[in-house]
């Protein structure tokens, strides 16, 4: 059985992860804040960007420019983008089960993985398929620039054509509590459907100057843009759900507080009751001593 000291020390660590888990409640809520932001006022510009690519895409002859040649897909590459961090719910672990899943549903298809975040590093590391490279430690400092750098570097490879296809896996950010795994193929990039029954909306475009030089300046841009709002998808979502992680954190250590002082209290009395049990029959111990 715990003793008084014990509780008391469960207590005491109890309160402690307390303070922890709020405070880095309040961290995670406050870079939510600048976080939502920037992903709220950056999707709409990727989101009718990828509208607009997709279009031309689609009345685009298939050599218009090198990142709309499709080759059989023999070699996959999938960027996995997860945290730098834990202690924040299912969000990893719900992107390292969907990239597994894919990975599995390839057969014998080759497939290399560039993994962003620490915990895609450290799970892959161990694991049979190659990481072909891999970008750590900047979420808290997330540029246009890193998006630049993973982008050029995965365009590049495809341009040289060491993969055919490259897919997208992150956390899409819907609401504080909620962030949904999302994978999306990035290269070659792919035309919209056309409704059905009404044909090419909207008619054929004017190009000026002409098709190669638009689809040329658009397409790297457009590339590099829906890397970016991957990562500011990931990183509010990391965020939302570090805060939600932590809040029910906090809240079970206040339960866990209320149990172990309960417990505390009563053994307490127990103690309290025992030594007035040992006092009483010493006293009636002497009385009858007395009394012979």
């Amino acid at each position: 059985m715990a003793t008084l000291r014990d509780i008391r020390r469960r207590i005491r660590s109890v309160e402690s992860t307390q303070k922890i888990t709020r405070a880095m409640k309040l961290v995670a809520a406050a870079k939510l804040r600048r976080a939502q932001e920037r992903i709220v006022s950056a999707r709409p510009y990727a989101v009718k960007m990828a509208e607009l690519l997709s279009s031309l895409v689609r009345r685009a002859e298939g050599d218009a420019h090198p990142l709309l040649v499709r080759r059989p897909a023999a070699r996959k590459r999938l960027v996995i983008i997860t945290a730098d961090k834990g202690l924040c719910g299912a969000f990893n672990s719900n992107i390292l089960r969907a990239s597994l899943a894919f990975l599995r549903e390839q057969g014998e298809t080759s497939i290399t993985l560039v993994v962003v975040g620490k915990k895609a590093r450290d799970f892959y590391r161990r694991r049979q398929w190659e990481v072909k490279s891999e970008m750590l430690g900047f979420f808290d400092r997330l540029a246009y620039s890193h998006a630049q750098e993973l982008a050029g570097g995965l365009m590049q490879e495809y341009l040289n054509g060491e993969v055919d296809e490259v897919h997208l896996l992150y956390n899409e950010f819907r609401s504080v509590a909620v962030q949904r795994v999302r994978r999306e193929q990035l290269l070659p990039i792919e035309p919209t459907a056309t409704p059905e029954g009404q044909g090419e909306a909207g008619g054929d475009y004017i190009y000026e100057p002409s098709p190669e030089a638009i689809l040329a300046a658009l397409l790297p841009r457009h590339v590099t843009t829906q890397v970016y709002r991957a990562l500011m998808e990931s990183v509010a979502g990391e965020y939302g759900a570090r805060m939600t992680a932590m809040e029910a954190a906090t809240k079970n250590a206040k339960e866990m507080i209320g149990v172990l002082t309960i417990q505390y209290n009563k053994a307490r009395q127990e103690r309290i009751t025992k030594e007035l049990l040992d006092i009483v029959g010493g006293a009636e111990a002497l009385r009858q001593s007395v009394e012979a």
